[in-house]
C-alpha cells in the first residue's frame, strides 16, 4: 500500500482471494480492551489469537482467569478456549502469520510528563505486526489515540511491511463501558471505520456482520474523523457530567433540587437523561485521560476553544472532590482528626474493580492525610484499591466498614449501597451522618431514621452547620 496523503488511500491491485475462507483474527494486547475484544470475536464465530508480551497473563487467560472485574468475560473466555476458537500466545509473529485481520488493542496511558498520550505501545505493536506479515493483512487500530496518529502509523506500515504483501491500516475506535464491555462488543450501538479502502471495508463488514445485521449503524469515514469520534464522545459525556455538577452548586444556592431538574430537562430528546446525575464526578482510565489528551492535541493544533472547554470540564470535575471533602469537614465540626470515616466505594463507578483516577479513593486518601481513621468497603475493588493505597484500612463487608463510624460517605453507587437499610446501618454506626456523594440514596428514608443527610444539590439536605449540630447531638 502507498499513501498519497493522510486522507487519501491508494491501493495496489490485490490477488484474488478465496472469499469462502473464514477470516482469522489476531488481537494484539490482552488488557481490558484486548481480552474483551478477543473473546467477543470468538463468540461471533471467528478463530482468534490473543497476543501479549506477559507470559503470566497469557497462562491466566488460557485458564479463563481475568486480572480485572468484568461481568461475563471470564465465562466467555473459558467457553471459547474450550471450543478451540480462542487461544493466547506470546509469539506475535506466529499469531500474525496465522491471521488475516489484526486488531491493535494496546494501552495509550497518559504521558508521565504531560497530558499527551503515550504512544510507545501502539507504535511498537503496529511495527511488529507490519514486520511479521507473511500474507495480505488488514491492521485495525482500536486503541484511543490523538488525531493524526493513524496517518503516521500508516506511513510506518508502508515503509515496514514486505512489498510482497498487501498491508493496509485503518482505524476502528472502541466504545466500551466498563461493566458492560461484553455486551458493547457483541451488540455495539455503532461501528465506525476510518480510512478503509473497498477491500478493507468489505473485511470489516464481514467482521461486524452480526452487529450490522442487527441494526448497528456502519459509519465509514476518513482516518482523522475516526480518531476523533471516541475522544469526542468521551469529552461530551464528561461535559454533561460537569454541567450538571455545576448546576447542582447553583441549586444549593437557590434551594432547588438538581435531581428533579435533571429529570425535567432529560425528557427533552435533544438532551436525554443519561449522564445527568450530579455527584462526585467522573474518573476511571478513559474520561479523565481522554479529555486531557484531547486538550493537549487541540492545543498543538491551535483549536483553543476546545482547550478552554475541556479545561473547564476537568476543573469542575476535580472541584467535586473538594466539595465532598468540605462537606465532610463541616459535618464533623471542622476537623476529621481521629474521626472514624466509613467510605462505601473505591471503584470509580459500580460494576468494575477499576480504581484508576477514582474520585472515591482520592477523597478517602485525602481524609486519611488529614488524620481521619478511614475504612473502605467496595464489593469488587477492595483488593485493587489496597494494592494502590495500602496504608488505608479495608473491610470485607459493609457492616464491618460502618461499625462505630462517626460519618458514612457513599462514594460509589453500587446497588448494595442503594438498597441498604438505613435503620440497620444506623444501629451499627456511632453517629447517624451520611454524605451521599452520588445522590443515589432515598434521602427521605434515611432522614426518617434520624440520619443527618447531605446530598449534592438536593432539597432536604441539611446545611453544613445543621449537619454538624445534628451529629453532635446524636
Amino acid at each position: 500500500m502507498k499513501t498519497k496523503n493522510a486522507h487519501q488511500i491508494h491501493i495496489t491491485p490485490l490477488p484474488s482471494e478465496d472469499r469462502s475462507a473464514p477470516l482469522r483474527i489476531s488481537v494484539i494486547g490482552t488488557g481490558y480492551l484486548g481480552a474483551t475484544h478477543a473473546a467477543a470475536m470468538a463468540e461471533l464465530g471467528f478463530d482468534v489469537i490473543g497476543v501479549d508480551t506477559d507470559p503470566t497473563k497469557i497462562a491466566a487467560l488460557e485458564r479463563g482467569e481475568v486480572p480485572f472485574f468484568e461481568p461475563g468475560l471470564p465465562e466467555l473466555i473459558s467457553r471459547h478456549v474450550e471450543t478451540g476458537r480462542l487461544s493466547f500466545t506470546t509469539d506475535l509473529r506466529a499469531a500474525v502469520q496465522a491471521s488475516d485481520v489484526h486488531f491493535i488493542c494496546v494501552g495509550t496511558p497518559q504521558h508521565p510528563s504531560s497530558h499527551a498520550a503515550d504512544l510507545r505501545f501502539v507504535d511498537a505493536a503496529t511495527r511488529a505486526v507490519a514486520e511479521s506479515l507473511g500474507h495480505d493483512g488488514l491492521i485495525v487500530g482500536k486503541s484511543t489515540v490523538p488525531v493524526g496518529t493513524a496517518a503516521r502509523l500508516r506511513e510506518m506500515v508502508a515503509a515496514t511491511a514486505s512489498p510482497a504483501v498487501h498491508a493496509e491500516l485503518i482505524w476502528n475506535p472502541e466504545f466500551l463501558r466498563e461493566g458492560l464491555a461484553v455486551e458493547d462488543t457483541l451488540r455495539p450501538d455503532r461501528v465506525v471505520i476510518g480510512g478503509a479502502s473497498p477491500w478493507a471495508e468489505e473485511r470489516m463488514r464481514h467482521v461486524y456482520g452480526t452487529a450490522i445485521a442487527a441494526g448497528a449503524p456502519f459509519v465509514a469515514c476518513d482516518l482523522p474523523t475516526a480518531e476523533l469520534v471516541k475522544v469526542s464522545a468521551n469529552a461530551f459525556l464528561a461535559t454533561k457530567i460537569s454541567f450538571i455538577n455545576a448546576i447542582a452548586g447553583l441549586c444549593e444556592k437557590a434551594d432547588a433540587d438538581v435531581s428533579v431538574l435533571a429529570d425535567a430537562i432529560g425528557y427533552d430528546a435533544r438532551i436525554g437523561r443519561k449522564f445527568l446525575n450530579a455527584g462526585l464526578g467522573f474518573g476511571g482510565g478513559c474520561l479523565p485521560k481522554d479529555i486531557r489528551a484531547l486538550m493537549h492535541r487541540a492545543g498543538e493544533l491551535g483549536a483553543y476553544s476546545a482547550v478552554k472547554l475541556m479545561q473547564q470540564v476537568d476543573e469542575i470535575n476535580m472541584d467535586q472532590r473538594q466539595r465532598v471533602m468540605d462537606i465532610t469537614l463541616s459535618a464533623l465540626g471542622g476537623s476529621v482528626l481521629n474521626a472514624r470515616v466509613a467510605v462505601l466505594g473505591a471503584a470509580f463507578k459500580p460494576d468494575t474493580d477499576d480504581v484508576r483516577d477514582s474520585p472515591a479513593l482520592n477523597v478517602a486518601a485525602a481524609l486519611h492525610l488529614r488524620g481521619a481513621l478511614v475504612t473502605i468497603y467496595d464489593p469488587a475493588a477492595g483488593p485493587t484499591a489496597k494494592r494502590i493505597f495500602p496504608t488505608l484500612s479495608y473491610a470485607d463487608r459493609m457492616d464491618d466498614a460502618v461499625r462505630g463510624a462517626d460519618i458514612v460517605l457513599v462514594l460509589t453507587e453500587w446497588e448494595e449501597f442503594r438498597a441498604a437499610d438505613p435503620a440497620r446501618v444506623g444501629a451499627l454506626v456511632e453517629r447517624r451522618a451520611v454524605v451521599d456523594a452520588r445522590n443515589c440514596l432515598p434521602a427521605e428514608s434515611w432522614q426518617d431514621e434520624g440520619w443527618a443527610y447531605w446530598g449534592l444539590g438536593r432539597l432536604g439536605t441539611a446545611s453544613a452547620a445543621e449537619v454538624g449540630s445534628r451529629v453532635k447531638a446524636a
